[in-house]
């Protein structure tokens, strides 16, 4: 019965990946049905329901058109060093070794917006958010906790029925900047978790099945009882799941929120030296209202452009993103960017040469 369990699941996760590769090639290329495409990129899922409405409201609004494709971080950070797009996108810093391996030369990481990672699952019967620890998630995630009644989850939700069901695993199968986040967190809050497994757009998974960025995960969770999985905020909300608490540093269980993730960046957007270059990590952070998995999420760009029309146009995109673009944030469930912090990003951009340009 194991054997055939495990069977069907792995079946349905190719099934499910095929369907989700298929939408996401079609979302992610609308931005070229009317016309030609003034500027070409590619990257995070993370951020995609913010991108692609911002994209789309760009295009309406200036007439440029920007085409997007939601790889990945891994596949956005690889495209960008070879040049093949105009913009990366990732929600895991380059690290200084791909960034000296870039073609273009130095990159710049521009943050775009704040979100969360959140912890989703699919337990039948259960409609409370549960309460998870630090701990108890790095438990799961490698294999240690291996059933949904297990007493270390059971003690932190008295009250809630939990079956005797076996925890199905979903993890990223991509290179990933979700699973960057979600393993930064871990490794800073589980010493355990960092001697182990690390932190990484990729990771050995000890257990578990994988799927195809945001979407594949969470449809995996959605079609799956007894899953678990990791995503952006958005994506459970846009698929109706639930979202577990987690306890944060101060010792409180904060469900994911837009105030939550505006709280985890608020001490370090104030201490910002003026020349940072914005590779910076929030999870774990500390104060009562601050939710743990939280994260900037960047474009990555040139800073010499070849080309002096695009890289114009890129700079006026990023000019739009970081004042109107920051105001639809909210709607979508990410959080805006405090804004002392967006005018000194908006100053980086401004130190985007052309100068370079044939």
């Amino acid at each position: 019965m194991r054997a055939l369990k495990v069977t069907a699941l792995m079946l349905l996760a190719v099934a499910c990946a095929k369907e989700n590769a298929s939408n996401s090639n079609t979302a992610s290329s609308t931005a070229t049905t009317s016309g030609s495409v003034d500027l070409t990129g590619a990257g995070a899922t993370f951020p995609y329901p913010i991108y692609s409405k911002w994209f789309s409201d760009y295009a309406a609004q200036k007439g440029v058109k920007i085409n997007y494709q939601s790889i990945g971080s891994g596949g956005g950070i690889r495209q960008l060093s070879e040049e093949t797009v105009d913009f990366g996108a990732s929600d895991s810093p380059m690290s200084d070794d791909e960034m000296s391996k870039a073609k273009g030369g130095p990159v710049l990481h521009i943050p775009t917006v704040l979100g969360a990672d959140v912890v989703t699952y699919n337990v039948p019967g259960v409609t409370a958010p549960l309460k998870l620890t630090p701990e108890v998630i790095a438990g799961i995630f490698s294999g240690n906790i291996k059933k949904w009644n297990d007493t270390r989850i059971a003690s932190l939700n008295s009250g809630v029925t939990l079956p005797s069901s076996d925890i199905l695993v979903v993890h990223r199968s991509d290179g990933s900047g979700t699973t960057y986040i979600f393993t930064d967190y871990l490794s800073t809050a589980v010493p355990s978790w960092k001697a182990s497994i690390g932190k990484g757009k990729e990771v050995k998974w000890p257990v578990g099945i994988g799927a195809k960025g945001n979407e594949g995960v969470a449809g995996q969770v959605k079609q799956t009882p007894g899953a678990i999985g990791y995503v952006e905020l958005a994506y459970a909300k846009q698929n109706n799941l639930p979202i577990a608490a987690v306890r944060n540093q101060a010792g409180q269980f904060v469900v994911a929120s837009v105030a939550g993730v505006t709280a985890a960046a608020a001490g370090v957007a104030k201490s910002l030296p003026e020349n940072t270059d914005y590779r910076l990590s929030i999870v774990n952070a500390p104060g009562a209202d601050s939710y743990p998995i939280s994260s900037f999420t960047w474009l990555l760009v040139y800073k010499q452009q070849k080309d002096a029309a695009k890289g114009q146009k890129l700079v006026d995109f990023l000019n739009w993103a970081l004042t109107e673009g920051e105001q639809s944030a909210s709607s979508l469930d990410y959080a805006p960017l405090p804004t002392d912090m967006a005018a000194k990003v908006k100053a980086r951009v401004a130190t985007v040469s052309l100068s370079g340009a044939k």
